[in-house]
This record gives structure tokens, C-alpha cells and sequence, in this order.
């Protein structure tokens, strides 16, 4: 399950390696970091937030099968098992057995995961699926290039800004910037506005809400 979740989770992680590069971004922050308005945060030593949207919380006793969670305020926040949501600002009692670390995702988030692999380069990641949180406005840059030499260093590489606007419910792909050899020229976005038991876990949304082709120009997407 987990190796699974690793592979499906490359775009964000590899997008989140750019920000770091180009930004001088911390993937892996204490929640103060994120949350300076929250003074309980700052006393919180076993849960960290992985880039803008996953807040992970470890489970540190030996047979432990649950623990507290504490979310931090001002967000509401999504099971990323359950896809129930639960408001910010207090403690809740997740459930923790070896298969289901207590993943957390932030209202507002785009998270973009690719297809199932067995191996990083085994094919192109294709489709995307991207998973949309509603309850806050969000956007998300996502990074590609050849995923094997340093050639993003002479400008060999594309990026993609998407954006969640949550009042009119609508998602934006903004024109693609740049290019690099190998490129796929088109692909498919499949995006999964996340609810309860829809677009949860690790395993392929298997009925996503839309699906787009992508050729590199601006679209714009509206849920009903």
C-alpha cells in the first residue's frame, strides 16, 4: 500500500523538489511553520505538514491501532482515508492501524497523482489524477521535465499552474510554460472533487468527476 502511495504521490513530491529548488521551499516543516496564528501548534512534536497540503502523523507506540490528532485552526480538514472532513482548531481521535497512517489534507488543496508503477520511469504519467478539497481557495504549480538528467538547469522543463476557485467552483489550468524533450505534447487530467468515501486512499478514483484533455492552453472547468 504503501510503496503504491509513494509512486502515485511522484508529481507532488517531484513538484515539491522544483519549489525547493527554484524557492528555497522546506518539503517537511514543523505545523508552526504553517500555522504561526495557532499557539497550540507550536506544541505539537510528532506530526509535520509534507509540502502545502499533507499533514502526516506518525504513530510512535509500539501496538498502537489509534492516536490524537491535532488539526490546526483556521482550515478545515479532509481524512485522506475517509474523505470526511473535520474542522480545524481541535484534536480528533484517528484511527491508526498498520495500513492507514493518519494522513490529513487541507481544505483548499490540489493534489496531483499519477498512475500506478512499479518503478519510477516505467511509463509517462499519464493520466493525472487531480484531487481537489473544497472548502477554501487553492492552487497548485506542477513540474516536469525528463525525470533523469540535470538538463532543468538550461531551462529543459514545463510547469502547469492550476487553481481552485472554491466559491464559483471552478478550476483553472493556466497555459503550460515551456517545454523539454519527450514531453507529452497532450495528456489527461482527471479530476476527483474529494467527499466522503469518493477520491480517498491510494488505490485510482475509479469514477473521477471530469475528465480533460490538456494540450497546453488555458481551460477553464466549472462543477455544477
Amino acid at each position: 500500500m504503501y510503496d503504491n502511495l509513494r509512486y502515485r504521490l511522484l508529481p507532488y513530491t517531484y513538484s515539491l523538489a522544483w519549489k525547493t529548488t527554484s524557492e528555497g521551499y522546506t518539503p517537511m516543516r514543523a505545523l508552526v511553520v504553517d500555522f504561526v496564528a495557532d499557539r497550540n501548534a507550536v506544541e505539537i512534536p510528532d506530526q509535520f505538514m509534507y509540502g502545502p497540503a499533507l499533514l502526516i502523523s506518525p504513530v510512535l507506540k509500539s501496538g498502537a491501532t489509534s492516536r490524537s490528532v491535532y488539526l490546526p485552526d483556521g482550515s478545515t480538514w479532509y481524512d485522506f482515508w475517509t474523505g470526511t472532513n473535520v474542522n480545524g482548531g481541535e484534536s480528533t481521535t484517528s484511527s491508526a492501524p498498520l495500513e492507514t497512517i493518519p494522513i490529513y489534507i487541507r481544505a483548499g488543496s490540489i493534489i496531483p497523482m499519477g498512475p500506478e508503477l512499479q518503478y519510477t520511469d516505467e511509463k509517462p504519467e499519464d493520466p493525472i489524477e487531480l484531487r481537489i478539497y473544497p472548502g477554501a481557495d487553492g492552487s497548485f504549480q506542477l513540474f516536469e521535465d525528463d525525470g533523469l538528467t540535470y538538463a532543468y538547469e538550461k531551462g529543459q522543463y514545463a510547469t502547469v499552474v492550476i487553481h481552485w476557485h472554491d466559491a464559483t467552483r471552478t478550476i483553472t489550468l493556466e497555459d503550460r510554460k515551456g517545454s523539454f524533450p519527450g514531453m507529452l505534447k497532450e495528456r489527461t487530467f482527471q479530476l476527483v472533487l474529494v467527499g466522503r468515501n469518493h477520491g480517498v486512499g491510494e488505490v485510482p478514483t475509479a469514477a473521477p468527476d471530469r475528465i480533460v484533455r490538456y494540450d497546453g492552453s488555458p481551460q477553464t472547468i466549472r462543477f455544477e
